[in-house]
């Protein structure tokens, strides 16, 4: 008889499920401006200590304090906020268009708008990103037009990607977008590759690759940080922990037992833990890994600690597996508020302006969302004419496609 009791498997829980409040001490959130801000020529090892805290700038009264203060210029933060609204009413519009059957699919972003809109704003217009279905916002704020957006998520005559891609898996190489897949983590070990290409033609252009907490399980990730590491490609590796997959909790991941910023440091890679909620810490701490990249200093992981506000998706009822006002209760807040309290702080925004701000914004979307509807919706009927497959995929169509081409009718 052995003396050891049976063995038992862990089986992370979530502290929170539906009629019952969550538990948010688990998070770790640090004082603002209590972190200290790493060298950027800083080794793997002397990040160890970062990846368990949590970089923030901005206060409970919006004031800007600590190291990690980008100093950044009012206009910019004017511009951060007016894309995170535009990403945001733009997200709230398309939700209802799903529902009424304009298009098949739609994800938002609503609570983590702050990350990918702020981080793109740090990078360069011609440095490439690898996003999830998640970082429309990246889009907005470079400038991408709406219509064009829209017109990919109805499929229609304008749709870029001619009906080819799902609604929200957007391309656009010309706002360094690159093609959004829906076989998740493919695009951290895409990014790396970018990254290594760029340093061997000699360019001065980074990437940047974008995965989910419940994305880190796939072995896309893993493969991904060891090339990272051994080559030091000049690549930003971006986890928003938004602390959910579709339906898991991030501890299924590995999310309870270290942080996802510790997995960089033990892939000897610089690693460090941010509030994604706070626009300023995402500036900051975006700049800071964007230099590493640029002077060949190699990588930089960072972990965004944030919460999806909505469902995974419309296809998705997250009623059924949390508390329905957990985003309320979410102590890193909302970071279109929290960065409308440092604007109005610093005399560079109002409650008036805000208000006229969304009522432009709600009015250009209204706009684009009509003139794209023009060209056809999932409502209408729109199906793109079946040649159109063999369009855009070879320079040189091989012989044997051009034959079936031709048995097509096409």
């Amino acid at each position: 008889m052995s003396t050891y009791p049976p063995l038992q498997l862990h089986v992370p829980e979530p502290p929170g499920r539906p009629g019952h409040e969550t538990d948010f001490s688990y998070l770790h959130v640090s004082p603002a401006g209590a972190v200290r801000r790493p060298p950027v020529d800083a080794r793997p090892r002397d990040t160890g200590d970062v990846v368990d805290a949590l970089i923030r700038v901005l206060d409970e009264d919006g004031r800007a304090v600590g190291p990690w203060d980008p100093q950044a210029d009012p206009e910019l933060l004017r511009a951060g906020m007016r894309a995170m609204l535009t990403t945001r009413i733009f997200d709230a519009r398309m939700l209802t268009a799903q529902r009424q059957k304009n298009i098949s699919f739609y994800m938002q972003s609503l609570g983590e708008e702050a990350i990918g809109i702020g981080q793109a704003l740090a990078l360069e217009p011609t440095d490439m990103c690898f996003p999830t279905y998640r970082q429309q916002g990246i889009l907005i704020a470079r400038g991408y037009g709406l219509v064009d957006m829209l017109c990919q998520l109805f499929s229609n005559d304008r749709d870029p990607i001619k009906g080819r891609q799902l609604p929200v898996m957007y391309s656009s190489r010309r706002h360094g977008f690159f093609s959004i897949a829906g076989n998740l983590g493919t695009q951290y070990i895409q990014a790396v590759g970018w990254a290594m290409a760029s340093a061997i033609k000699g360019d001065t252009r980074i990437a940047s690759a974008w995965i989910g907490d419940g994305s880190t399980a796939e072995a896309d990730f893993h493969n991904a940080l060891t090339f990272a590491a051994v080559y030091r490609a000049p690549v930003i590796l971006n986890i928003v922990n938004n602390q959910w997959a579709i339906s898991s909790f991030q501890g299924i991941a590995g999310g309870e037992a270290a942080t996802f910023a510790a997995r960089g440091v033990g892939n000897g890679i610089v690693s460090l833990r941010a509030d994604g909620n706070d626009f300023l810490a995402v500036l900051a701490t975006s700049r800071w890994a964007a230099e590493r990249a640029r002077r060949g200093l190699g990588p930089t992981l960072i972990e965004w600690i944030t919460y999806r506000a909505g469902a995974h998706s419309t296809a998705d009822d997250p009623s059924k597996y949390r508390p329905a006002d957990d985003w309320a209760h979410f102590p890193l807040g909302d970071p279109v508020v929290r960065l409308k309290r440092h604007l109005i702080r610093i005399g560079a925004w109002s409650d008036a302006e805000h208000a006229r701000a969304e009522a432009e914004i709600t009015a250009a979307v209204a706009a684009a969302q009509k003139e794209a509807e023009s060209y056809g919706t999932l409502a209408s009927g729109h199906m793109h004419d079946a040649s159109t497959m063999f369009d855009d995929v070879y320079k040189d169509m091989p012989a044997h496609l051009l034959r079936q081409r031709e048995q097509l009718g096409a």
